[in-house]
């Protein structure tokens, strides 16, 4: 392999919430691996994506958008974008590209910058932009404030410059075997990956109605039934208001929940599943090292 210059290696993503970061990753991977929201703090593991190409792997790191820590739970998840920029091989910072620069758009570049990793800088949401010279003063920002590998605009959205991104992160990899084989497509258990997809419906269905106080568990997976996974995923919640809210009336929105997580699942495993959702009441959760353990919200 070495003598065709193959390269790997491992990418953080990187970037405030609503970059795009997840959307990116379900894409360059071509299935859904990652919960997908217009809300911030969607994604609290860091989920691996892997893309293999003829001349390249890469094993793409999700982190939690870069926000200011106040529960614990927030300390965690920051703890892991630090852990991520620190043991990736290259950083990918996300930017969303159509809307002004903010204090926490430069907090993000100051962590890049410090962490002295290669880095690439990805302009995302280009399609909202009607005019592509817009683009030209946030570059030439960026550019003068450090010195990226490559800068690429891309909308993860519509797939736009999406093969260009590859290209570009594939060659500023070290040249080395691939890590994984070129079946795989991340290291997260079904498990994981299931209990994503009902918390990002969730998202979608409570829409304002309820703050980040919501998780979801995969507690039991059964698969004594190999044609038929019987799946019991855990909604935790701080109190009985949110609860009836995630519930809805009669059962309805829970149903519904339900109904659009399993058919993610479905099309994940090519397979039918059994989904079972219920709601849990854990008062502070958030704030309780024992819960976010076994949620798996690694400090």
């Amino acid at each position: 392999m070495s003598e065709n210059k193959f390269r790997s290696g491992y990418v953080a993503l990187v970037g405030r919430p609503n970059a795009g970061k997840s959307t990116l990753l379900n894409h360059l991977v071509g299935e859904k691996i990652a919960a997908v929201s217009n809300k911030p703090q969607t994604t609290r593991h860091k989920i691996r994506g892997i893309v293999t190409r003829p001349d390249s792997q890469i094993v793409f790191v999700d982190t939690p958008g870069v926000h200011k820590p106040g529960y614990l739970l927030n300390r965690r998840m920051m703890a892991a974008v630090h852990d991520a920029i620190l043991t990736v091989d290259l950083v990918v910072l996300m930017r969303d590209a159509s809307v002004s620069t903010g204090n926490g758009d430069r907090f993000v570049l100051d962590l890049v910058k410090k962490s002295g990793k290669p880095s690439v800088l990805v302009l995302n949401k280009v399609d909202k932009i009607k005019k592509r010279e817009e683009l030209l003063p946030l570059m030439e920002f960026y550019a003068g404030e450090h010195e990226f590998r490559s800068i690429v605009p891309v909308s993860a959205l519509k797939g736009e410059a999406i093969d260009v991104l590859l290209g570009e992160i594939g060659k500023h990899l070290p040249e080395r075997e691939p890590i994984f084989s070129e079946d795989e497509m991340t290291d997260q258990p079904m498990r994981v990956l299931a209990a994503e997809m009902v918390r990002e419906k969730i998202l979608e269905s409570t829409g304002e109605e309820l703050p980040y106080v919501t998780a979801v568990i995969t507690e039991r997976w059964d698969e004594s039934d190999p044609e038929m996974p019987r799946i019991y995923c855990a909604i935790y919640v701080e109190r009985d208001s949110q609860k009836r809210i995630i519930i809805g009336k009669l059962g309805s929105r829970i149903k519904d929940i339900g109904i659009r997580a399993r058919q993610d699942i479905e099309n994940l495993l090519g397979r039918q599943v059994y989904l079972e959702l219920f709601v849990k009441v854990v008062k502070d959760w958030r704030n309780r090292e024992r819960d976010l353990d076994e949620m798996g919200i690694e400090g």
